[in-house]
């Protein structure tokens, strides 16, 4: 199943919907018998766990539709309870391509490196991408999956991980460079400009993606491809990554984590590029998912 939050039309209120044959989407606020989660809410829905995903293959069957091209796609979770966790440096080849620009003498972690992008970086899969004209001149693009937790834990083992994932959606770590590395190296404060975190357009059901470490994804800036690569490529995999993120770290329902970024940034490239005023960035995880955000208003 392909789960989407979106607004019907222009004044109403975000609500979730179920997308039906990639064309059409049921709104769950008038699904029919009442939901054992609120309608308006991806974060309820998916804390409802396998009550939840029953009544939505009910629902399914519901008659009424509206077409998916006519409704506003906001992220599928718009306003996520705590920042997005990240992982860096989860390939190998965008390690070694940013070596330049690191301290001389760094090894690969052998532990996932872990930052966060703040709720207010989320925006949707159509969203303008702010440019933040004064405040960084190097916009750069970072294709990633995203990773839903569903069952909420604590100290999870690697082999019990896969039972704590609810699905996976799109994202682009989107990163002011020049900011990300001017506070003692810390990257928090480059990862989370306003507006830098466009995800989407739905959250796929984990049941749905048969073997998320073997996705393509890719980033295209102005049609041009700039990363191209797979999940299997992933340093540390998905297990590893809750696990290693859950060790004294209570995960929760709805708990979103990017797990890395290929080689191909713009940082990195002779000479370096970096995205300006009017380009349009497409991330795509292929199968999954294609987010298409438009940089600066």
């Amino acid at each position: 199943m392909r789960l989407v939050t979106f607004v019907p039309k222009k004044g109403a209120a975000p609500r979730v919907g179920l997308v039906r044959d990639g064309s059409q989407v049921i709104d769950l606020t008038q699904a029919g018998s009442r939901p054992p989660f609120d309608p308006a809410d991806m974060i309820s829905l998916i804390a409802a766990g396998a009550k939840g995903l029953a009544w939505l293959r009910k629902a399914a069957k519901a008659r009424k539709s509206l077409p998916l091209g006519k409704v506003r796609l906001l992220a599928p979770i718009p306003r996520p309870r705590k920042n997005v966790f990240c992982v860096g440096w989860n390939y190998v080849e965008h390690f070694e391509e940013g070596k330049a620009a690191r301290a001389h003498g760094i090894e690969y972690p052998a532990h996932p490196a872990f930052f966060s992008k703040a709720p207010t970086t989320v925006i949707g899969p159509h969203d303008p991408v702010p440019l933040h004209a004064g405040v960084t001149e190097k916009l750069d693009w970072e294709v990633e999956l995203g990773v839903i937790i569903g069952k909420g834990g604590i100290n999870i083992r690697e082999t019990d991980a896969w039972k704590h994932v609810f699905g996976y959606t799109v994202i682009n770590d989107v990163s002011a460079r020049e900011v990300q590395r001017q506070h003692g190296q810390q990257w928090f404060k480059g990862k989370t400009l306003d507006g830098t975190c466009p995800m989407g357009p739905w959250i796929a059901t984990a049941d749905e993606v048969h073997e998320p470490q073997a996705l393509r994804l890719t980033s295209r800036v102005n049609g041009t491809t700039k990363q191209d690569s797979n999940t299997s490529y992933m340093y540390f995999k998905i297990p590893r990554i809750i696990a290693e993120l859950s060790a004294g770290l209570t995960l929760e329902p709805g708990d979103i984590i990017s797990t890395g970024t290929p080689a191909g940034v713009g940082h990195a490239r002779t000479p370096p590029e970096f995205m300006k005023s009017g380009d349009v960035l497409e991330t795509e995880v292929v199968g999954l998912g294609l987010l298409r955000n438009r940089i600066g208003k």
